[in-house]
């Protein structure tokens, strides 16, 4: 076996140019599949935390009258005494967080400009404040007893010209049907990186909220956070009642997760697409060597190497050529993937409803998935190497000594 590889070796090393190229065509298809699998992972992920910490939690304990896409004010659309609700769940030890929260359709107003919003009413002190805190670029963050204080995002804040101290007017429809219009004052400006969030609500409050909407002491959701994903089932099903729904992260990001799995079935096609083209060069370069040593062929023929020895003799030439190009991809996709992990791709606003995408996107490449893309892109290799070496195999002695196909 050792000397097959090195009689390989000897032979790639004839033609070092084309043998390196042919490496390269593997490492380059390696390294791209790499930076694909990994800007995916890095965007579906992002998208799915995102929406977890800032929107939807991994429960939401809603009242049973919930509807989704309906921001209900009425008191039997709501919450009764949620801080009671919310210290029940906060029992369970899988819970990190369990903090009420308050829902609203407004409409902000500064001068002649006018914008919709989503008010959010939050408990100041609640852990699941962090990604604002966090995010914190100006002014300071909300107190539980300012009843004239707001937070707006910076997106909305660009838009409008706004900084820390303006005053702008909210519109809100209240619980009993009227509308409501105060004036507050911006207390501070935060980002959390995603667009869509960050021009769309406005912070303060959960008491100030109930007293803007006339809602008093009810929330729209208990918004709870887990320490695993995984556990969401398992406490959905033990908090189940009759009085209120309970969406656990998956019944609320469905199209997160179909985009996921629509997303990896045409990862799929691009990978092919891309290991064809790798597969096709090497190939082609065997088939060259192949018609190139068309005497040398007869001549172990005639001297009595059988065809799957010929055929052996080829197919170790495609394992070097394929361990050369998934170690070169490993490198140059690695190299890549560490590049854009840190730095990210920035896209800016994707604009699309219901996921939070980040304004950029962060490679994340699992050991899992450089694994199986490195045996994928080697065993491609290899059957690549087929026809060349049967081609080979199947010479007849006369005909090879006489260089037909030279």
């Amino acid at each position: 076996m050792t000397q097959l590889f090195k009689l390989a070796y000897r032979n790639l090393w004839r033609n070092k140019t084309r043998s390196l190229l042919s490496s390269l065509a593997v490492a380059g298809g390696m390294s791209l599949l790499l930076l694909m699998a990994s800007v995916l992972e890095g965007e579906l992920r992002g998208a799915l935390q995102n929406t977890i910490r800032l929107q939807s939690g991994h429960l939401q304990i809603r009242p049973a009258s919930y509807e989704e896409g309906k921001i209900s004010l009425k008191w039997e659309d709501m919450i009764a005494d949620p801080d009671q609700v919310a210290g029940q769940i906060k029992s369970l030890p899988q819970v990190t967080v369990a903090t009420p929260r308050l829902m609203a359709s407004g409409i902000l107003t500064l001068s002649d400009e006018s914008k919709g919003v989503q008010i959010i009413g939050v408990d100041p002190a609640s852990e699941a404040n962090q990604p604002f805190r966090e995010g914190m670029i100006a002014g300071e963050f909300i107190q539980a007893d300012d009843r004239e204080g707001i937070l707006i995002g910076n997106i909305l804040a660009d838009k409008l010209k706004l900084n820390v101290g303006d005053q702008v007017n909210l519109l809100v429809t209240t619980s009993n049907g009227d509308v409501d219009e105060q004036l507050f004052t911006v207390r501070g400006i935060f980002t959390t990186r995603t667009p869509g969030f960050d021009e769309s609500n406005v912070l303060m409050p959960i008491s100030k909220a109930q007293a803007f909407t006339a809602t008093e002491n009810h929330a729209s959701t208990i918004f709870v956070l887990l320490q695993e994903n995984e556990q969401a089932e398992l406490v959905a099903e033990a908090l189940r009642s009759n009085n209120f729904q309970i969406l656990t992260w998956r019944d609320q990001n469905q199209f997160v997760v179909q985009f996921e799995d629509y997303a990896g079935v045409f990862l799929v096609f691009l990978y092919l697409i891309v290991l064809g083209i790798t597969a096709t060069v090497v190939t082609n370069t065997l088939v060259m060597a192949v018609f190139e040593r068309t005497r040398e062929i007869g001549i172990l023929a005639a001297i009595g190497m059988k065809g799957r020895g010929i055929m052996a003799q080829f197919l170790a030439e495609a394992a070097l050529l394929a361990t050369g190009g998934v170690i070169g991809g490993l490198i140059i996709g690695g190299a890549a993937v560490a590049y854009f992990t840190v730095n990210g791709v920035y896209i800016g606003d994707m604009g699309i409803t219901g996921v939070l995408f980040e304004e950029r996107i962060y490679a994340h490449l699992t050991l899992e998935n450089a694994i199986t893309l490195a045996i994928v892109t080697y065993i491609i290799t290899l059957v690549a190497s087929l026809y060349p070496a049967r081609l080979a195999a199947r010479m007849e002695p006369v005909e090879a000594l006489h260089g037909l196909g030279d």
